[in-house]
């Protein structure tokens, strides 16, 4: 297994979580049913937010991997400590009757999920700047650094090209999942706060791009990938030097400086979505420091992502969970 980072160690990814939450996934043993009453066949608490995920699927594939959180309660510092996979959290302590947020996922027997978000505490200036002082500082040395989820209320919107900017003069290379203002954000500051990869869906290839994301995914169901690559090209033109764009079942491209790959995905019973945009991220980052090139960077992002989604609730995937056989990439002209 791989570690936490320990005082003096440099760890080979560090990964933040802006706005962390504690997940509470209510599994149903029936379809949902609103304005019912339902008993939950089982309930899953643990202590989250996109960047730990991440961290989680790094942990268990061997690397040393540093988790900062912006900031933190008692409670969810508990949660980390009982977990099946200990993190050592780092982060600003939340004060008074600031608490981490509560993110409430509900899955039915089908894999539908539905989740509801809490907006999360508010910071303050103070709590802002010492969250992005303690990530510069634990991110020393590091070759990756994923900046993850959403930002809580009081962070500028433009904080993710902020932090891209320290961190890429300091010689680490940046991943971004966002979404929302916080991702138009990060567009609207390139190139001069370019980044190394960006994990878009269908929905938020369009938003960055002024696609259709409906005619995106109705594309890549008829195979038809044109219009993905054409968009992802003008993201890859902008300054984000790998675009991944996941497409669900329907597999997911790879644009980089050398060219463009998509790869099929494996066909699984899908079990719950929550964690496998975070599980791509974290396979992807996985091969990069393995020395893979874009074909095995592509295959083992779909691998871990289609793995997390085969998995009930928030559970994250192992090398254990991975699909058996070869993943299929095909270079695109």
């Amino acid at each position: 297994m791989g570690s936490t980072q320990q005082s003096g160690d440099t760890p080979t990814v560090v990964t933040f979580t802006a706005n962390p939450s504690i997940d509470r996934t209510i599994v149903l043993g029936q379809a949902l049913e609103r304005g019912e009453v339902q008993r939950a066949a089982g309930v899953i608490e643990q202590a989250a937010g996109k960047g730990v995920n991440v961290a989680r699927v790094l942990f268990n594939a061997d690397v040393e991997v540093a988790v900062v959180a912006a900031a933190v309660d008692g409670a969810y510092r508990s949660l980390t400590e009982r977990a099946e996979v200990p993190l050592a959290v780092i982060g600003v302590p939340l004060s008074g009757a600031q608490r981490v947020r509560v993110n409430t996922a509900i899955t039915e027997p089908d894999g539908t999920t539905t989740k509801i978000n809490e907006a999360g505490p508010e910071l303050t200036p103070q709590q802002v700047a010492l969250a992005a002082e303690a990530l510069t500082e634990v991110a020393r040395g590091a070759r990756w650094v994923a900046l993850s989820g959403s930002l809580p209320p009081g962070a500028p919107t433009d904080w993710y090209a902020t932090l891209t900017r320290a961190l890429r003069a300091a010689g680490a290379k940046v991943a971004i999942d966002t979404s929302g203002a916080a991702l138009d954000a990060v567009l609207a500051a390139l190139p001069e706060a370019s980044f190394d990869l960006i994990k878009p869906n269908s929905e938020e290839l369009a938003q960055l791009t002024g696609g259709d994301a409906a005619a995106f995914e109705r594309d890549a169901a008829a195979g038809d990938l044109t219009a993905i690559v054409e968009a992802a090209r003008t993201l890859r033109d902008r300054g984000i030097a790998n675009v991944l764009v996941t497409l669900g079942g329907s597999g997911a491209v790879l644009v980089d400086a050398d060219g463009a790959w998509y790869g099929t995905a494996p066909r699984i019973d899908v079990a719950s979505t929550v964690g496998a945009g975070d599980s791509s991220v974290a396979g992807f980052i996985l091969a990069e420091v393995s020395g893979d090139p874009a074909p095995g960077r592509l295959s083992t992002a779909i691998a871990y992502g289609t793995a997390a989604a085969s998995l009930p609730g928030t559970t994250l995937p192992t090398r254990q969970d991975l699909p058996a056989g070869p993943i299929e990439v095909t270079a695109i002209a």
